[in-house]
């Protein structure tokens, strides 16, 4: 049975103390400006995973994972002092891709807007092929044509010969005329 809450306040100490120790403790000259960005656990507390983000170059984020690698055991005995937990979970440190993420999600951005100008620059000057809006009001002239229309419009469709999808349709005294003068 797992608990997830412990899980996740476990993660969440795991996560403070490996940042303070690093900050405090580790003094490898490899170690660039890393950030600890989140910690999981799993559901046994056997294993925590640290996830890390690197300020600075390929080579600079190559030099801080060989420090972490090399400074695990040192950060786990750490966690395993201040956490008080019956097995101290063994670390494993990834880079984090939240920032690249960012990164393609900007650049996304970026060709939107540039999208957006140029349409707007297009646009700039012209008119609507119709009226600005096309929609008719109450009020307007020859709304009350229209709407008259619109209803012949909408009772000659619905009279006919029956061969509708659902059959029969509602007869009308056309219909009659029609159906004598076909026998």
């Amino acid at each position: 049975m797992t608990d997830n809450a412990r899980a996740r306040k476990l993660a969440d100490r795991i996560q403070v103390v490996v940042a303070e120790t690093l900050d405090r403790r580790i003094k490898d000259p490899r170690l660039g400006f890393v950030t600890i960005t989140d910690a999981r656990v799993t559901g046994d507390l056997r294993e925590a995973t640290v996830f890390y983000t690197v300020y600075g170059d390929d080579e600079e984020r190559a030099a801080s994972a060989a420090a972490l690698e090399s400074a695990k055991g040192v950060l786990r005995s750490e966690v395993g002092r201040q956490t008080g937990v019956r097995f101290t979970p063994t670390l494993a440190f990834v880079p984090d891709a939240l920032p690249d993420n960012a990164r393609t999600i900007e650049d996304l951005l970026d060709k939107a807007r540039l999208k957006d100008a140029e349409v707007r620059e297009v646009s700039t000057g012209k008119t609507y092929a119709g009226e600005a809006d096309p929609y008719r009001k109450p009020g307007d002239e020859g709304y009350e044509e229209d709407a008259e229309g619109e209803a012949e419009a909408g009772s000659e469709a619905g009279s006919g010969s029956g061969s509708g999808v659902g059959g029969g349709g509602v007869a009308s005294a056309d219909d009659d005329t029609d159906g004598a003068a076909a026998k």
